[in-house]
């Protein structure tokens, strides 16, 4: 039977076994695994000198920082519960997050401490603010002098298997945000996880420009430090930034969301540039034939891992020996797909009433597994909605096929029901992005007074390139069923984008989906 251990179990082997391998690396400083074990241990110590115990909540809100990664590793190893909060948001976003969680304790940037005080007022029970930089406001503290008080080699309280983690909040692109409760004994499983199929070990790096405050990052990041790893931060992406990091910094590990890997290899003008990548990690949208076979020519020596999962649970990867380009139609189909899922977990495909599917036929993906969320915070009702008899009902729609690989289909919400005929719009998506012109697609359903709902692609042409509407509904019926083509076609400059990299499909369609 495997022992019950926790992230801080993880901190504390790796301080042993890996004193003087970097943990992080952000902006020309060093941060030891050993060290890291220390400023974890001051943070906490300082927190419990300020009253805080155990299970109690402490958020942060900032970019990627070694600071960011010493306050989770606080959590970690202490048992304080950790709510990250997305820095994009707005004010009245971020102030939902914090009534919701009701953290005593909250860590920022200084850039962000500005709107921590106009919203303090409202908000109750946060007794410290805590800056990253400067303390220059009334009331907050500065990170290093919070540090100071602490004792590095004196933890108040530990970490316990059964403890939540982190609040993780979602995107909110179905609706409000809502709290994932990932635990400590679930977390460090997923991390263990995420390691083997990294296939990660302590002379690796990993570049992290996705936030640090989504559960993606974060997973990748615990992978590396499963094994004694390190990560690189980034405060955002920038493809010149991630083009000279790999070389200067050693990085052999990318976690880019595939349209980031596209903009990174259109500045890769250098053919050594990123040759001591040997994975790529990409996750949030699949990668398309000319982006791979980019990916590929600019580092051959790279195995490619896709990532399905939400904040909830992560459910499945394409393994880099099913990345394969210029082969057949079994090839292609591969990677469409979202590979097998990861060991400890069952996927099912069932219907509206819970029943199972056979492969081919498409439905709602549920999810059992070992690293799995515990619900969601102060909402009963939504967690019983999605955890039914021990299965995360994800509210994706997908299907398998004869190989067994997890295919998906689309956001059951993103389901067009256009003439009462389905229309997935991942499919249609798919679609356009054939179109040598098309470099950015999403499609959404607009009103429709005949149809009910009608298919509108909203798209990004390639450079220099030149398309009309017709050319698109023209090139998807050659594809796919007539009714399946866009009846509107939107040209924009650029798709808005979630922190995860993911298009903003919730900001679309309040653009173009409102009343016509």
């Amino acid at each position: 039977m495997s022992p019950d251990l926790t992230l801080g179990d993880t901190l504390h082997e790796n301080a042993v076994r890996y004193a003087e391998v970097p943990a992080y690396l952000a902006d020309g400083r060093v941060l030891t695994h050993a060290r890291l074990r220390e400023r974890a241990t001051a943070v906490a110590s300082a927190l419990a000198g300020t009253g805080l115990r155990r299970q109690e909540r402490i958020a942060v809100l900032g970019r990627n920082s070694i600071e960011f990664g010493e306050v989770l590793a606080a959590g970690q190893i202490s048992g304080l519960v950790v709510t990250t909060v997305n820095f994009r948001l707005a004010p009245p976003e971020i102030a939902g997050i914090l009534a919701d969680a009701r953290p005593r304790v909250l860590f920022c940037d200084a850039e962000y401490v500005p709107v921590v005080q106009a919203l303090r007022p409202g908000l109750d029970g946060i007794e410290l603010v805590v800056s990253f930089g400067p303390a220059d406001s009334p009331g907050v503290t500065a990170y290093e002098d919070l540090v100071a008080s602490g004792t590095p080699d004196a933890l108040p309280f530990a970490a316990r298997p059964d403890d939540v983690a982190c609040l993780i909040y979602t995107s909110g692109t179905t609706g409000r945000a809502k709290g994932c409760i990932l635990g400590q004994r679930e977390m460090r499983r997923l991390a263990h996880v995420m390691n083997v199929e990294m296939r990660a070990g302590c002379a690796d790096r990993v570049l992290l420009s996705m936030p640090m405050f989504h559960i993606g990052a974060m997973a990748i990041g615990l992978g590396l430090h499963a094994r004694g790893g390190t990560a690189v931060l980034h405060r955002q992406f920038d493809p010149a930034a991630v083009l000279r990091a790999v070389p200067e910094d050693g990085v052999s590990v990318l976690h880019l969301a595939p349209t980031m890997l596209q903009a990174m290899l259109d500045q890769a003008t250098d053919p050594v540039a990123l040759a001591g990548v040997r994975t790529v990690v990409y996750s949030a949208a699949p990668i398309t034939g000319r982006t791979l076979e980019a990916a590929l020519a600019a580092m051959p020596d790279a195995g490619f891992l896709n990532l399905y999962g939400q904040t909830e649970v992560i459910t499945s990867g394409l393994p880099r020996e099913l990345h394969r380009s210029g082969g057949g139609e079994r090839d292609r189909r591969r990677l469409a797909s979202v590979g097998h899922p990861f060991p400890d977990t069952e996927v099912r495909i069932v219907d509206d009433e819970g029943r199972d599917l056979p492969p081919g036929r498409p439905g709602e993906i549920a999810v059992r597994s070992a690293a799995m969320f515990r619900g969601y915070w102060n909402d009963h009702v939504a967690t019983a909605t999605t955890i039914r008899d021990g299965w995360c009902h994800t509210g994706d729609v997908g299907v398998f096929d004869d190989e067994g690989l997890l295919h998906l289909v689309d956001r059951k919400k993103d389901v067009i029901i256009s003439g009462g005929e389905n229309v997935y719009s991942r499919e249609v998506e798919e679609a356009v992005l054939a179109h040598p012109a098309v470099t950015a697609c999403a499609v959404i359903g607009v009103p429709d007074e005949r149809w009910g709902e009608a298919v509108c692609a909203v798209i990004v042409r390639a450079p220099g390139a030149e398309v009309s509407a017709d050319d698109v509904r023209e090139h998807v019926r050659a594809r796919l069923a007539r009714y399946k083509a866009p009846r509107q076609v939107i040209l924009v400059d650029d798709l808005p984008l979630l922190a995860t990299g993911k298009v903003d499909k919730k900001r679309l369609r309040a653009r173009y989906a409102g009343p016509q």
